[in-house]
């Protein structure tokens, strides 16, 4: 437990984070027991204050947190756990607790994260009438060409200086990409992990 700070009441700020798309997703507290627990399964563990208990996280519901990293802050007095969520986070059966929006930012990277869990989603169970679940239907080859076409459109958009139209084919792009990915069985963060590799 070295290097970490417990306030008052023996506890220590814990924040949940998607490990997969960076969205943040709860905020609770941890004591000895519960940071232990976490370190030697894997699975999030928590300290409840209102009912001064140890709890595992999805121990009920089977919204299990598989940790994934855990990162100290600079002063030692707060825990940032990176972690695979199944289900929702929240028990109100949002994805994040972060759901009330008090000054709006647009959308950071985390969005891609978010539209690789609906696309995924789609794939899983398909809906009446999503181009999404269209594409899934047609299979890769159809996947395969939509991808391309759109990176080809994204690099005229460039060669015409049009921010606009950039910012729009790129979308399309990533989103096409997100999709063969998902048809490739491939994460994000296999990618991302690929990335760092080569930094």
């Amino acid at each position: 437990m070295e290097g970490l700070k417990w306030n008052a009441h023996g506890l220590i700020c814990a924040i949940a984070q998607d490990f997969e798309s960076g969205e943040v997703l709860m905020q609770a507290y941890m004591n000895a027991e519960a940071y232990q627990k976490t370190l030697e399964t894997g699975y999030a563990h928590y300290w409840s204050r209102s009912r001064q208990k140890l709890w595992k996280k999805g121990e009920e519901s089977g919204h299990l947190q598989k940790v994934r990293g855990i990162y100290l802050d600079c002063d030692g007095d707060c825990v940032l756990l990176k972690v695979e969520q199944t289900g929702c986070a929240c028990h109100t059966g949002s994805y994040s607790c972060f759901f009330t929006p008090v000054k709006e930012c647009g959308a950071g990277a985390e969005m891609l994260g978010e539209l690789q869990r609906i696309v995924e989603d789609r794939k899983r169970d398909p809906a009446e009438g999503s181009y999404t679940a269209y594409l899934f239907e047609k299979g890769t080859d159809k996947i395969a060409k939509k991808t391309g076409e759109e990176a080809v459109e994204l690099v005229i958009a460039a060669k015409n200086g049009n921010k606009e139209e950039i910012v729009g084919e790129c979308a399309d792009l990533f989103y096409h990409t997100l999709v063969l990915l998902a048809e490739a069985g491939v994460k994000l963060s296999d990618v991302c992990t690929e990335l760092k590799k080569r930094h």
